[in-house]
């Protein structure tokens, strides 16, 4: 399914590249999404990237951390349970990132929000409460961070550049990705929270 999500996404952003129309009918605006009954752009705006390099980073962390939490989640809950699980914590994540920015944005018809970041942030979430201990090599730090760290860090920061505002990246989305990543994880199996407080100490 990760695959599936990775060629899904590369090739609808590819298309929207090219063509402007496609791009501005699926990218999150939350004044068209209540003023003209939208609704579907609080989904599509993830398969649409800014750039190469948005859309990249995005599919090659998804590509990291995905393959963990996909197959983690047909070990635990068994197939085909575990996969549609892993398609729940997918759109969720696409969703409930979105959520605050329409209620701050939804009166400013020129505030657009594209791509998968949120979802993203979800499934590394996810994947850091199955396995906290993991660690993670992050620029530009020269050593291997725990996984669990480098959530407390992004938590953080993710939270601070959203009240800051000042650049163009939606560091709310990533933000509410991660604490949906995290709850959703432990809401469709409580023991995991006890496994990864066990894996911490």
């Amino acid at each position: 399914m990760t695959i599936a999500i990775i060629i899904i996404t590369l090739l609808i952003s590819v298309a929207a590249f090219n063509n402007l129309d496609l791009f501005n009918q699926l990218k999150f605006n939350a004044w068209l999404i209540k003023d003209k009954n939208q609704g579907w752009r609080f989904f599509t705006y993830a398969f649409v990237h800014a750039g190469w390099f948005h859309l990249l980073v995005n599919m090659f962390v998804l590509w990291s951390f995905g393959r963990l939490v996909e197959q983690s989640f047909n070990i635990i809950f068994g197939f085909p349970k575990g996969l549609l699980y892993y398609v729940l914590l997918y759109v969720g994540g696409i969703i409930f990132a979105t959520l605050l920015d329409f209620g701050k944005q939804k009166t400013n018809p020129y505030y657009d929000a594209v791509g998968a970041s949120g979802a993203v942030s979800a499934v590394v979430f996810s994947s850091i409460i199955l396995a906290p201990d993991n660690t993670l090599l992050v620029f530009p730090i020269p050593f291997p961070v725990p996984a669990y760290i480098f959530g407390i860090l992004y938590l953080i920061y993710s939270a601070y550049m959203g009240k800051q505002g000042k650049d163009n990246i939606g560091h709310n989305a990533h933000f509410f990705g991660a604490i949906f990543g995290i709850f959703f994880t432990i809401i469709l199996k409580p023991a995991l929270f006890q496994h990864f407080l066990s894996r911490l100490f």
